[in-house]
């Protein structure tokens, strides 16, 4: 039989409370909200026939860009496929993009997400898993241009608006467009003050123009929103150390690294990253943060996944780059330098930036400075092309620029600072950079 979910569309469902449970599992992933696994586990527990309960479920997994989280994602996938004769159109569609993600061609899902959109704009699983795609991809524009394609077909006032600005902001941050961003990003914790998403999209815009303050504020007064129930607790917390770490207060920036970016033993990759890259930057100024480098590397060791996803293969090397580890730093660059030699999404991605990223810190961390330099180079231009948002990638800029003074390459090193005050002329670190660099 066919029922219909939350933004009214026909899905193959035999069970109405099925339906319910997977209508609060979306609503919680397009809130970045805890557990949206149990919920669909829910879902699935009523109607295992559920064929957008199965999609769902594997998206989960698969999102993650965790390569343990494959077997799970690809078993909803076959249990799909399996309902796949008599599910809709639509549905089919989401478990071809499921089948491209799970197999690694990345491109591949965000066009079948797209066709979907184009025939039903209301599908806000197949935008929050394209814009996804975007993001890891690089794909900046398209964070603005896909929500752009939809957002006027939805009710001004609806909960797909409010999830939509959430994307919408983030979109217009990561191309500069600072003002309309905001904009959109308040217009949807207004909505939804538990859109964490769109919560961290206006701490973007603050930290892009340089509103310390106003950031710190903006995270500390919203807390009760996103940090108690929210599987994106970890990346705001990591926010909020960003500013503080702009206003060279590198004790509170550690005393949130301890409290609640590795308050825990977590594993879960998007927490190491946010990890590896506070880190690093507190090298970068010459920070001592003691054993927390070993600490770390040891469950990036734990997780040995390096090949699926170059973004979180380069966070790796951060971390035994930072804790001096030859052996898994030599074994890293052997998996990257054979992921190169492939074909696909992540092999183009590591091949042009994760591979020429990785050698260049393990330079680092052997003083090969002026070697670090000449790799940077040509991958600062273009490290979009490996994902992240600018204020992740800003952590290869930071890393050129030491390595640029480290090797006495002075003139290189004023001209990059020139850069980073053009685009934030008050930075506090900026200019204490800069009266280094130019004593």
């Amino acid at each position: 039989m066919l029922l219909r979910d939350t933004f009214d569309l026909v899905m193959t469902a035999e069970d109405a409370t099925a339906v319910a449970h997977y209508n609060r599992a979306l609503n919680k992933l397009l809130t970045l909200n805890k557990d949206p696994l149990e919920a669909v586990n829910a879902a699935l527990a009523r109607d295992p026939n559920l064929v957008m309960g199965q999609v769902l479920r594997g998206l989960l997994y698969a999102l993650s860009t965790e390569r343990a989280q494959l077997p799970d994602a690809r078993a909803a996938l076959a249990a799909g496929q399996a309902l796949a004769a008599g599910a809709t159109p639509r549905e089919q569609a989401h478990l071809a993009a499921l089948t491209a993600w799970s197999e690694g061609r990345l491109q591949a899902a965000c066009a079948h997400w797209e066709d979907i959109l184009v025939a039903h704009p209301n599908d806000a699983l197949a935008m929050f898993a394209a814009h996804q795609g975007d993001f890891f991809l690089g794909q900046t524009s398209e964070l603005r241009d896909r929500v752009a394609r939809r957002l006027p077909q939805t009710e001004p006032d609806s909960a797909l608006a409010g999830y939509y600005l959430g994307m919408l902001a983030f979109g217009y941050e990561e191309m500069g467009d600072y003002a309309r961003a905001e904009d959109a990003g308040r217009r949807s914790v207004l909505s939804d003050r538990r859109n964490t998403w769109a919560l961290h999209a206006v701490a973007h815009v603050m930290e892009m123009t340089h509103r310390l303050d106003e950031g710190v504020e903006w995270l500390v007064s919203r807390a009760p929103d996103w940090s108690k129930d929210s599987f994106f607790a970890v990346h705001n917390w990591w926010h909020l150390a960003l500013f503080y770490l702009e206003g060279e207060q590198w004790s509170a920036a550690l005393a949130l690294y301890d409290e609640h970016i590795r308050g825990t033993d977590s594993s879960v990759i998007l927490e190491l990253i946010d990890a590896s890259a506070l880190l690093w930057r507190l090298r970068l100024q010459g920070v001592d943060v003691g054993d927390r480098w070993q600490q770390l590397a040891a469950i990036w060791l734990q997780r040995g996944e390096a090949g699926w996803y170059a973004f979180n293969d380069v966070h790796a090397m951060l971390a035994y780059a930072g804790a001096g580890l030859a052996g898994p730093a030599t074994q890293l660059l052997v998996h990257l330098e054979t992921t190169a030699l492939g074909v696909g999404d992540n092999a183009t991605m590591t091949r042009e930036v994760g591979l020429p990223l990785a050698r260049a810190l393990w330079a680092c961390a052997q003083d090969r400075h002026a070697e670090a330099v000449t790799l940077l180079l040509p991958v600062k231009a273009i490290s979009v092309r490996a994902g992240g948002s600018h204020a992740q990638r800003d952590l290869v800029s930071q890393t050129l620029l030491r390595a640029a003074e480290n090797a006495g390459q002075r003139a290189l090193a004023r001209a990059l600072l020139n850069e980073r005050l053009a685009l934030k002329p008050q930075s506090r670190l900026s200019r204490a950079w800069l009266e280094r660099v130019d004593a």
